[in-house]
């Protein structure tokens, strides 16, 4: 890469970091050469303080086969160098460097990720897999392949999979698992199974907002973990606008009052 002469040295090394960190899925991903966790690996998701945080696709460390060389990453919107020291097989110790200083909106994960990414980790390894923990417990979950691209929240089929509440999900009643599936078509028209009863209704999307227009569906009478299902959906489809969020192949659905739902995504419908 080449660097205008005039540029000021400060501006220099925050050009060059950043290079280094859009570059930084180059190489081996994810390898161990034995003696540590060298390769890039792609962060899934944080375990701090009894609360587990989803990463951004693009928050990813790639670790120095030698340790003359420097780690660099991405901590989910700023990048980052890092010296790395191998304590033999199962952990290693970090010390930060550099970091770029963007205006990013997901803080939280940025400060938990550089504030556990320090000191002694210790290193577990199984298959594409790798954990860094701290101390405390704390967990930094990666994986060698990239996150999957969101899937889009029009034109794919939604398998509900738990009802949330507030910050508690569970899953969905015994029984009435698959059977809660709904898609919204591109003009916003939205259909599918409430659990028991087939429903069709008018969806509108305003940005990381989605409305549901009055529900109308079938009229069979539904008893047990369906019915139970069916009267949930139908109170949170009717409960106003709803903030959603497409993660990899999971959709989060909530309304206001911290109701809501996570699905899966079955399939691309046509």
């Amino acid at each position: 890469m080449r660097t205008p002469r005039h540029l000021p040295v400060a501006l220099v090394a925050l050009v060059t970091l950043a290079a280094a960190t859009a570059c930084s899925d180059g190489g081996p991903r994810g390898t161990l050469p034995g003696h540590g966790s060298a390769g890039t690996w792609f962060v899934q998701s944080l375990t701090t303080g009894g609360k587990t945080l989803t990463a951004p696709p693009v928050a990813q460390v790639r670790f120095p086969a030698s340790e003359s060389d420097r780690a660099t990453g991405n901590y989910g919107c700023n990048g980052f160098t890092a010296k790395v020291t191998y304590d033999g097989p199962g952990a290693i110790t970090v010390e930060p460097g550099s970091t770029t200083a963007m205006a990013c909106e997901n803080t939280e994960f940025e400060t938990a990720f550089s504030k556990l990414l320090t000191g002694r980790l210790a290193l577990e390894h199984q298959r594409d897999r790798l954990t860094l923990k701290t101390a405390d417990g704390s967990t930094i979950a990666m994986s060698s392949e990239p996150p999957a691209p969101d899937a889009p929240l029009t034109a794919t089929a939604w398998a509900v999979t738990s009802l949330l509440s507030g910050e508690t999900a569970a899953s969905v009643p015994a029984g009435a698992a698959g059977k809660a599936v709904f898609t919204i078509a591109p003009d916003g028209a939205a259909s599918g199974s409430l659990g028991c009863n087939r429903f069709s209704a008018k969806a509108a999307v305003e940005g990381p907002k989605v409305s549901f227009g009055p529900l109308t569906s079938t009229r069979m009478a539904c008893q047990g973990p369906q019915g139970e299902l069916e009267a949930k959906l139908t109170a949170l489809f009717g409960s106003g606008p709803l903030g959603w969020k497409v993660r990899g192949d999971t959709l989060t659905l909530t309304a206001a009052d911290g109701s809501g739902l996570t699905a899966k995504a079955a399939s691309a419908a046509e």
